[in-house]
């Protein structure tokens, strides 16, 4: 049973398309999609002229943040610049006028904004997505393969317009071989899942 799960796993990959190959260093770095905030970010919230409700909050894992006057305000899915319009009008029923602005320090987005590495990388954690990011750029953050991983066997799961799709990566060949083809843009929400070999 173990032979025909490994050959079904295997014949399975081969169905996987294919992803056209993403530059090592970006033409255009410009900015990215408008951060997203998620769950466990921490947020500077700065009020003008009222330094008794300038805080600094961390959003709690229900997506959820409580400041002074204001009570379990949804915050995960916002800019930082809707959150701080949401926090002005609840304000406002207290004092005339309040100007907001969030910063943002520790960086955690929600899933739909990370790129989540499973498997058989030195480091499995989930990473926030940068702009520009490339499978080389993840690689690097998660430490490489373990002695252990077939990273030629890899899969990129990505949805697209509402539907799941896998991808067959080649990690391997792009760490351990150079073969710069191999390294293919990341989007937020992609999940890289790599197999141990089978020995």
């Amino acid at each position: 049973m173990l032979v025909i799960g490994a050959v079904l796993i295997i014949s399975g990959c081969s169905n996987h398309g294919k992803l056209p190959p993403a530059p090592f260093v970006p033409p255009n770095e410009g900015p990215g999609p408008g951060y997203l905030i998620g769950p466990l970010d921490r947020l500077n919230v700065f009020v003008w002229r009222n330094p008794e409700l300038s805080v600094g909050i961390t959003v709690r894992p229900d997506g959820r943040l409580s400041i002074p006057l204001i009570d379990d305000l949804p915050a995960t899915g916002k800019t930082p610049s809707q959150l701080a319009r949401d926090i002005e009008e609840a304000l406002g029923v207290y004092i005339q006028q309040p100007i907001v602005s969030i910063m943002v320090e520790n960086f955690v987005g929600p899933f739909s904004q990370q790129v989540r590495v499973v498997g058989e990388a030195a480091s499995p954690q989930a990473i926030p997505y940068r702009a520009n990011m490339t499978l080389l750029d993840v690689m690097i953050q998660v430490g490489g393969l373990t002695e252990f991983a077939a990273g030629d066997r890899a899969t990129l799961v990505r949805f697209e317009e509402g539907e799941q799709k896998e991808y067959g990566l080649k990690i391997e060949s792009l760490i351990r071989d150079g073969e710069i083809d191999a390294n293919v843009k990341i989007l937020p929400g992609d999940v890289l899942i790599i197999p141990e070999s089978i020995l």
